[in-house]
C-alpha cells in the first residue's frame, strides 16, 4: 500500500469523515490500490451492527430509515448509511438520491449518508457494498444501515451483508404478499407494516401472521435463513422465541407497525432489532453468519479475478468477435473454445497444487510440520 493510501487510512481510523468518503470512493470506483486498502480494514472491523432495510417501491423504506437513524442518534449511537439506489444506465452511478428524502439527520455529522448505485447486480447491491460497510464499521460507527432498491427474490444478497434485515410492506398489499412470501420470507428477521395509519393495515398485519405460520409449518428448515420455528404465541408475545428446552430453538420474525412519517413505532421497531441482534449472539448464529459472509466474500473475489484473467486469455486469442465469427463459419464450436481458453487456466492450478504438496511433503518426502 503506497504512503497516500496510508495516510488515508490512518485519517479514517482516527475519525475522519472525510476520509471516509474517499476510501468508499476509491471502493465503489474500483480504483488502483483499494484492494490493499480494504484487507487493512479487517483487522479493525467487527463491532457495528448491520441491518438491512428492503422493502418495495414506495412502501417508505427512506422516511424510516430517516427516523431510524434520529432515534439511535437520541440514544447516542452513530450511524452509517448506504443508500442502494437503481443504476444509471448512462453513468453507471446511483439515481435517486435518498439524501433528499433524508432530512432530519441534515447537518449531524455523527450521520454519514452515501448513495451507491446497484450496478445492475441481480441482488440489488453491487460488490463494493459490503467493502463499503467495513469502511464504515473500521470508522466507528455503531450501527450501519443498508437501504435497498426493491424486495423478493433479488432482494435475497442483502442476507449475506446485514446481520439482521427488515422487510417493509405497504398496508393493502394483498396479492402482493402471494406473490413474493417466499422471498420475503426467506430474508426477514423482523416485518414492518409501515403507513399503519392506512386502511388495510389490520389486514397485512394478519396475512403477514398467517405467512408466518406457514413457514413454522414446513419444519425448521422451512424458514429461510433465520430458521423460522418455535413461535413464542401471539398478541403481545408476537415474534418471541420459546423458552422451552427445544434445543433447535429458532427466531420467528416479528411483525412491527409504524407511522415513519411521524415517528410512530420506531422505538418498538428499534427494540425488535435488538432483540434479533441478542438472539444471533446467544444462540451462536451470528458467528455462523459471520462465516458464511466471508465465505461468500471469497467466492465473489474468485469470480471476479478469474472472470478478469479469462478475459485477458480470450483477448489473446483474438477477442470474443472473432470467436464467435469462427463458431458461425463453422470452423469450432463454443464448447472447443472454453476448453481452450481454460487450459493455460488450469494448467496453473495443477502447478500451483503441486508446489504445495512438494511443501507439505518436504524435499526428502518427509512430512513437513
Amino acid at each position: 500500500m503506497d504512503s497516500d493510501d496510508e495516510s488515508l487510512l490512518e485519517a479514517l481510523l482516527a475519525g475522519e469523515h472525510r476520509a471516509l468518503a474517499r476510501v468508499i470512493s476509491k471502493i465503489e470506483n474500483r480504483a488502483p490500490g483499494y484492494r490493499d486498502l480494504v484487507s487493512e480494514l479487517y483487522a479493525h472491523t467487527g463491532d457495528a451492527d448491520v441491518i438491512g432495510i428492503t422493502g418495495s417501491p414506495g412502501a417508505g423504506k427512506s422516511t424510516l430509515v430517516d427516523k431510524l437513524a434520529e432515534e439511535y442518534r437520541d440514544r447516542g449511537e452513530t450511524v452509517g448509511i448506504i443508500a442502494i439506489d437503481p443504476s444509471s444506465p448512462f453513468t453507471g452511478g446511483a439515481v435517486l438520491g435518498d439524501r433528499i428524502r433524508m432530512a432530519s439527520t441534515v447537518g449531524d455529522m455523527d450521520v454519514f449518508v452515501r448513495s451507491m448505485s446497484a450496478r445492475g447486480t441481480l441482488g440489488g447491491l453491487s460488490t463494493a457494498t459490503a467493502d463499503a460497510v467495513k469502511a464504515m464499521d473500521a470508522f466507528g460507527k455503531d450501527k450501519i444501515i443498508i437501504e435497498t432498491v426493491g424486495a423478493g427474490q433479488n432482494e435475497i444478497d442483502i442476507v449475506r451483508t446485514a446481520d439482521t434485515v427488515a422487510v417493509l410492506v405497504p398496508p393493502g398489499s394483498g396479492d402482493d404478499i402471494q406473490t413474493l412470501k417466499a422471498g420475503i420470507l426467506e430474508i426477514a428477521d423482523v416485518f414492518v407494516v409501515n403507513k399503519a395509519d392506512r386502511d388495510g393495515a389490520d389486514r397485512t398485519v394478519q396475512e403477514l401472521r398467517e405467512m408466518v405460520h406457514l413457514g413454522e409449518e414446513s419444519g425448521p428448515g422451512g424458514g429461510g435463513h433465520h430458521g423460522v420455528g418455535a413461535m413464542g404465541g401471539g398478541g403481545d408475545d408476537w415474534g418471541a422465541t420459546d423458552d422451552g428446552d427445544d434445543e433447535d430453538e429458532s427466531w420467528t420474525p416479528p411483525i412491527v407497525e409504524t407511522v415513519a412519517t411521524k415517528g410512530t413505532g420506531v422505538e418498538r421497531f428499534i427494540d425488535e432489532l435488538a432483540n434479533h441482534r441478542t438472539y444471533l449472539v446467544d444462540s451462536g448464529t451470528r458467528a455462523e453468519k459471520v462465516r458464511q459472509r466471508y465465505a461468500e466474500e471469497i467466492r465473489t473475489l474468485l469470480r471476479e479475478d478469474v472472470h478478469s484473467l479469462l478475459e485477458t486469455e480470450l483477448a489473446d486469442s483474438g477477442g470474443v468477435d472473432e470467436l464467435a465469427e469462427a463458431v458461425r463459419q463453422g470452423e469450432t464450436d463454443p464448447y472447443s473454445i472454453a476448453s481452450d481458453v481454460l487450459a493455460p487456466v488450469e494448467a496453473c492450478v495443477e502447478h500451483l497444487e503441486t508446489g504445495v504438496e512438494h511443501l507439505e511433503t518436504g524435499v526428502d518426502g518427509s512430512s513437513v510440520e
